[in-house]
């Protein structure tokens, strides 16, 4: 008699049907009644494999009900407010494309990396995305080598993806998957030159030039100011260096003094700045200093202090703009993270709206078709100005200077590229 037959226990039945089944079924002695235990048992197994199989196409539907989307940024680290600031602004974007039925009936789900500042960091954090999370694209990063380090696995494995602020013009020479929503530093350079030129209470004509030698960002941002207060007739009385982390500026601070310049342009990140201009009081230096959007951060005010007044930095937007379509965000934003944005979050807000933009009106979710909408793109009002895509994948926008007063930001003019 088959073994299988020997137990009327279902659970050791079934262990032994699985096993033994196929030799019973050849036995020419088997019975009606052990030809209807077996068929039941037979029926048991295959419900389960049904079940089975029905749950796996439920979770594979279920993942084609959304639509994920990745965030690489320096969350923690030296720079940590950047990352901070543009994965809140993504979030808000998220939360109110979700409330309004998502991108074509899909909701939208973010991933967020870490990349600590570090551009080894930022090329492993893109590859997870792109490669395990198979995300639709990617967003990030604020500083322009980090961008760098991420840009070309992105474009190599067709996903698309916008930095919010990496203004170094490289980034988007990457290739055609590589877009951006911020301006770029041939023009925030020319703007920083115009106003330490024009500005009634600066109107310098001999400036200094203090760069972190070790970011593409500072390097190319500090390359566009030279050339452009020379070309206003400036010039540049001494140009020294330093890398991100130093503490001691007192050798490259004094120099600058000795050479009597009426502006000090820094093109650094907040942090640093912070600490220089601190080290720049002690030492007596008096005129003002001036930077780009590397010193945007609500950090920048806490750890200067008073030794930034009447010191100016060129900015995406500013939260005294009265634009309704920048109050409003401004509203939102406070009440979700009871802090005024900074122009990070802006730029996150609105890098992430803009895709989902491209993505409604794409014939599908491709890389190649999002890319190809993301080009596309004209007019479209962002909170850090209205954004349309020039040839090589760059918006033309103005420019806002701030004016630092006892640790805030205060609006001083707007410059609009071609004035």
């Amino acid at each position: 008699m088959p073994t299988c037959f020997a137990t009327s226990d279902s659970e050791s039945c079934i262990s032994l049907a699985r096993d033994k089944a196929p030799n019973c079924l050849t036995k020419s002695t088997i019975s009606l009644r052990q030809f209807l235990r077996l068929s039941k048992v037979v029926g048991i197994l295959l419900l389960a494999v049904t079940s089975l199989m029905s749950l796996g196409c439920q979770s594979r539907v279920a993942s084609t009900d959304e639509i994920v989307i990745g965030h690489f940024g320096s969350i923690t680290g030296s720079e940590a407010t950047f990352g901070i600031s543009t994965d809140r602004g993504i979030q808000l974007a998220i939360e109110e494309v979700n409330a309004a039925g998502g991108v074509n009936g899909k909701k939208v789900r973010l991933i967020t990396y870490d990349d600590k500042g570090d551009p080894r960091e930022a090329g492993s954090a893109v590859t997870r995305l792109v490669t395990r999370d198979q995300v639709t694209a990617v967003l990030g990063e604020v500083a322009s080598g980090l961008s760098l380090a991420a840009a070309p696995i992105c474009q190599e494995n067709g996903v698309p993806m916008i930095s919010p602020s990496s203004t170094n013009p490289k980034v988007t020479q990457v290739g055609d998957m590589i877009y951006r929503v911020c301006f770029i530093d041939p023009f925030q350079g020319s703007v920083c030159a115009k106003f330490a030129r024009e500005n009634e209470k600066i109107k310098a004509t001999k400036a200094a030039i203090l760069c972190d030698q070790t970011a593409p960002y500072s390097v190319g941002l500090q390359e566009e100011f030279e050339k452009a207060f020379i070309a206003g007739g400036g010039t540049i009385v001494s140009k020294q260096a330093y890398q991100a982390g130093d503490q001691d500026f007192s050798a490259q601070l004094t120099s600058i003094r000795a050479s009597e310049p009426e502006v000090i342009f820094i093109p650094g990140y907040y942090t640093d700045v912070g600490n220089i201009a601190l080290q720049a009081k002690k030492l007596g230096l008096k005129v003002p200093m001036l930077g780009g959007d590397g010193w945007d951060s609500a950090k920048l005010g806490q750890i200067a202090g008073d030794a930034l007044n009447g010191c100016y930095y060129s900015n995406h937007y500013s939260h005294e703009d009265p634009s309704p379509r920048v109050q409003n965000f401004i509203k939102l934003y406070q009440g979700k993270y009871q802090e005024t944005p900074d122009g990070l979050a802006a730029l996150g807000y609105d890098a992430a709206r803009i895709l989902f933009s491209a993505m409604k009106t794409a014939p599908s979710l491709g890389g190649k078709d999002i890319a190809a909408e993301l080009a596309k793109t004209t007019g479209f009002e962002g909170v850090t100005g209205v954004i349309s895509m020039d040839a090589n994948r760059n918006p033309v926008k103005p420019a806002v200077i701030l004016e630092m007063k006892d640790g805030t930001p205060r609006y001083v003019a707007t410059i609009a590229p071609g004035e």
